[in-house]
């Protein structure tokens, strides 16, 4: 009886929870709305900030605010066309360059991006850039920071239902069950799931790039530059958070002339 009112509850909160995203098409959970998430990203990128070297003034932190502007103006420009002219209304966009030799770039849900100067020589020019800048932002724009929040609450609401419906079983019996479980919702749930968020944001992002102006063949040359730093050392994709690189490439290059079609009917043409 228990376990049937946790799995009722389960499946009335999921429908409750669902929200269409105009970039993939999709209805994706959102028990946590955009009203909650904002403020929280705001306050730990403020924080973020406060707490590493953030570089003002350079030839690159203006790349990055150029670039950023470039990729967010496309954004909008996609929603207005698709008749969501509004859908980044409470965004309060910011580009700040870090110093650090960390690989990376990210995105906070609404608008907030950071870029880390170990990146830069990958990336190598602008049109680099704003593959992975597209990329990120591709992340907030999909929702991706809201649903992997959801999916984390429904692991744990799964892992409840779990203990509840072995409660009889011995005490070793039943920790073997939450270790399934827990193995199992890890690699046959959440990383696929994630790897399912890199590949939407490979796509929107090689769409805002192309957008924006850039020829989005520049994605595939950063994860072969990627690719070549890691020297193949990477876990297998299946408990990985990520397509491996060579997925990542084959997919890049087979979107390439249906991103270039589309960037067409935003007067964007390339050779």
């Amino acid at each position: 009886m228990k376990k049937g009112i946790v799995l009722s509850g389960l499946g009335l909160l999921l429908i409750a929870a669902c929200a269409t995203n105009p970039f993939t098409g999709a209805k994706t959970m959102a028990l946590v709305p955009d009203s909650q998430i904002f403020p929280m990203a705001f306050q730990e990128y403020n924080q973020f900030l406060t707490q590493n070297k953030v570089l003002k003034g350079t030839a690159d932190a203006k790349k990055v605010e150029t670039i950023g502007t470039k990729i967010k103006v496309a954004a909008e420009r996609w929603l207005t066309a698709n008749g969501n002219p509004t859908y980044l209304k409470d965004y309060a966009w910011e580009y700040n360059l870090v110093d650090s030799k960390e690989v990376n770039a990210w995105c906070m849900p609404g608008g907030k991006i950071v870029v880390y100067t170990g990146i830069l020589p990958i990336t190598k020019d602008d049109a680099g850039l704003a593959a992975v800048m597209g990329h990120e932002v591709a992340h907030a724009l999909a929702n991706h920071g809201q649903q992997r929040m959801s999916a984390g609450m429904l692991q744990q609401v799964g892992g409840v239902a779990v203990a509840v419906a072995t409660s009889g079983q011995e005490a070793q019996k039943q920790q073997e069950f939450m270790q399934y479980y827990g193995l199992a919702s890890q690699v046959g749930g959440m990383l696929p799931f994630s790897r399912s968020h890199e590949s939407e944001a490979d796509r929107i992002g090689l769409l805002l790039m192309a957008i924006a102006g850039y020829a989005p063949e520049n994605a595939v040359y950063v994860w072969e530059r990627m690719s070549a730093k890691s020297g193949g050392q990477a876990p297998p994709e299946f408990l990985s958070t990520h397509p491996s690189n060579e997925t990542r490439i084959k997919n890049l290059t087979a979107m390439i002339p249906e991103v270039k079609v589309e960037a067409k009917k935003f007067g964007v043409t390339f050779k």
